[in-house]
């Protein structure tokens, strides 16, 4: 049964106050969650067939213009609109799916250090909604309180081939004894800002992990794709006007840059 998807001012204050929000809430009705699952699942069979692993499925609407039914959905902006005001941009999104048995951990990190000038200012907003329940068992989020005050963290090269990532938050620069774990009921979704460490563990439990991050920015950042990793990333207008000019992709078509420039060669991103 959906309830109301209108974020309340204690989590609006949470979010700002201390990096992140638990509003404990399933954003779509059933029959959308229903539908976004099924097209995750049809995607995520056609990503690993085309050689991807199901953590590193990073801007699928690039490929998949569908997806932006959800994205642009006004359940998830009337949250959104909340923390950043009615001139919304959407910046990113990504499905995190840890299968059952051998999900890969994700190093503690915070989303600013990988993207750097990328955006000025750096305010983007993360809905991690929840496909599946997320639990400690099978590898839930988990987030550092108030560390978003600080953002651009430093990062140590790690090998482990059960990470997604390479890097790693420099020790002393996280303290993991305050992480508060991001338990989520399927549908239900958690938000966290830009400059919030977050990591979480492997999943070796039998219940498979997958959630998707849709990530929002006001359209007062600026948004300068020649320090992007791959430069062909696009932004979307969402909702209201563009502030700082930007310019915006089409929601109705692929990224077609994105698509002659990489084709379906599967990135690893953030």
């Amino acid at each position: 049964m959906i309830q109301s998807s209108s974020i309340t001012a204690e989590h609006i204050n949470q979010y700002h106050q201390h990096g992140y929000a638990l509003p404990g809430q399933q954003l779509f009705a059933d029959e959308e969650l229903a539908s976004l699952t099924q097209t995750f699942e049809r995607i995520q069979a056609d990503w690993i067939a085309r050689g991807g692993r199901p953590e590193h499925m990073d801007v699928p609407h690039f490929y998949y213009p569908e997806l932006l039914h959800w994205l642009l959905h006004d359940q998830v902006l009337d949250v959104v609109e909340g923390l950043i005001g009615s001139d919304i941009a959407l910046f990113s999104s990504h499905f995190v799916c840890k299968p059952s048995g051998n999900g890969m951990r994700v190093p503690w990190h915070e989303d600013s250090a990988y993207w750097g000038k990328l955006l000025d200012p750096m305010e983007v907003v993360t809905l991690w909604l929840a496909i599946d329940p997320s639990t400690p068992e099978n590898g839930c989020m988990k987030v550092i309180p108030d560390s978003h005050h600080n953002g651009y963290s430093d990062d140590d090269i790690i090998e482990d081939k059960d990470a997604v990532f390479t890097g790693n938050i420099r020790k002393g620069q996280v303290d993991e004894e305050r992480a508060v774990s991001c338990i989520l009921k399927r549908g239900e979704y958690s938000l966290h800002h830009a400059k919030t460490i977050h990591g979480s563990a492997r999943n070796t439990s039998p219940k498979r992990r997958c959630g998707y991050t849709m990530r929002y920015v006001s359209t007062a950042s600026r948004f300068t794709p020649e320090h992007a990793y791959r430069p062909e990333h696009q932004i979307y207008l969402a909702r209201g006007n563009d502030i700082a000019g930007n310019a915006y992709g089409d929601p109705t078509t692929v990224n077609k840059a994105w698509m002659n420039a990489y084709g379906f060669a599967i990135p690893k991103g953030h």
